[in-house]
């Protein structure tokens, strides 16, 4: 059995082992992978995945290690190329990438201990994924209790206390109170944040709180009755606060605004823009009672091609001409190389059998009710023209 050195030093990166076996992948070894070698050997500081947590990577025997995973008490690394049993190799974890992976997971106790603390929760699903990691629990959070959660959890980090692994005996056991969130055969790995959390866990952590560095809760959604929450430690969280604060010197450089002030600034665009947009509506309402003026009342049908009319002023339009005594309205918008949106309406005849074979004849989709059709077609203007005229004059 390959002696777990994570366990033993979650900050080691560098060590030399002993290659036991290699062997081409095949489903039969490991389900779903099919591609390079794995390699067994006598000792190792490669995490392989489990606990929510993905696995280590880096480089064995100058060879790259692109995954690591647990089967039937086997730790096997996916090599991309051979490593010859019996030679003693040198590994190198990528240790930035533990190192911040720790940190969201020693952070991801201390918010799931506090949690399950302060309301009862319990943590039903942890994903510590390439962005961001998330738990699930399985109870609602508001936005003021992940704030509540937030603060308590860097004041943790902040105590800078000593992480504790405990190896319990079974008698030892069965008097802790601990979470966990499946059944566990074996020997229990007990992880300790000591007045905050006490946890079965597989995964290396830091060795103190204070390597964490930042707790940042970005986001709480309902999810299945409870709730997810996002969030981002150490590493990431500063990434996180780079980003946003660079977006927010653009945006207060383009309001011409402090920083801090940028969201009452937004707010007054908002308005602005509404108060325009609702004057150019009506604007665009007397627009089109002067065009719908200009067609002549000789009750006949009336086929409108407007390049400066869409969306509800096309309905608008339609509505006003049949108002004004016209048997049948169709308003097109477009051009004959992209297609045209229509909307065709009558208060006397049934609109419904006439798009249909509209359709058919322009490679058209839509429908609607009887008095009202509306869709997509594609075709000449003068043949539509035509064909609507036509049409409707036969009726």
């Amino acid at each position: 059995m390959t002696e777990k050195l994570f366990y033993q030093d979650s900050h080691l990166a560098e060590f030399e082992a002993e290659v036991l076996s290699c062997e081409p992948v095949t489903p039969d070894i490991l389900p779903g992978h099919s591609n390079g070698y794995a390699a067994e050997l006598d000792r190792t500081a490669f995490f392989p995945e489990g606990g929510g947590q993905y696995a280590d990577t880096g480089v064995l025997g100058g060879v790259r290690v692109t995954d690591v995973q647990e089967k039937d008490g086997r730790i096997l690394h996916l090599l991309e190329s051979p490593l010859e049993p019996g030679t003693c190799v040198k590994g190198c974890i990528d240790w930035e990438e533990r190192f911040m992976k720790m940190q969201q997971h020693s952070g991801e106790h201390i918010v799931s201990g506090l949690v399950h603390s302060t309301f009862g929760y319990d943590n039903v699903g942890f994903h510590l994924g390439s962005e961001d990691c998330t738990m699930d629990f399985n109870g609602e959070l508001t936005k003021e209790q992940l704030v509540q959660i937030e603060q308590e959890a860097n004041r943790a980090v902040w105590k800078n206390l000593e992480i504790q692994t405990l190896y319990p005996s079974e008698e030892e056991l069965a008097g802790m109170e601990y979470r966990s969130k499946i059944e566990i055969e074996g020997q229990v790995r007990i992880v300790v944040v000591p007045g905050y959390d006490v946890c079965a866990c597989c995964a290396p952590h830091v060795s103190r709180t204070g390597e964490i560095g930042l707790i940042k809760l970005t986001h709480v959604q309902r999810y299945k009755g409870g709730a997810r929450v996002t969030m981002l430690c150490g590493g990431r969280a500063l990434q996180d606060y780079e980003a946003k604060q660079e977006q927010a010197g653009e945006i207060s450089a383009l309001l011409c605004a402090k920083e801090n002030e940028i969201a009452e600034s937004v707010r007054h665009l908002r308005d602005e823009a509404n108060n325009l947009k609702y004057e150019l509506g009506e604007k665009e309402k007397k627009l089109i009672a002067v065009k719908a003026e200009m067609i002549p009342r000789d009750g006949g049908p009336a086929c409108i091609f407007a390049e400066d009319i869409e969306g509800d002023s096309m309905r608008l339009l339609m509505n006003l001409v049949l108002e004004a005594g016209h048997s049948v309205c169709a308003v097109f918008h477009g051009n004959d190389s992209e297609g045209y949106r229509y909307v065709i309406g009558s208060r006397t005849q049934n609109m419904r059998e006439l798009v249909k074979e509209f359709n058919a004849a322009f490679d058209g989709r839509g429908g609607g009710k009887p008095e009202m059709v509306q869709g997509t077609a594609r075709g000449c203007e003068s043949e539509m023209r035509t064909w609507i005229l036509e049409k409707v004059g036969e009726a």
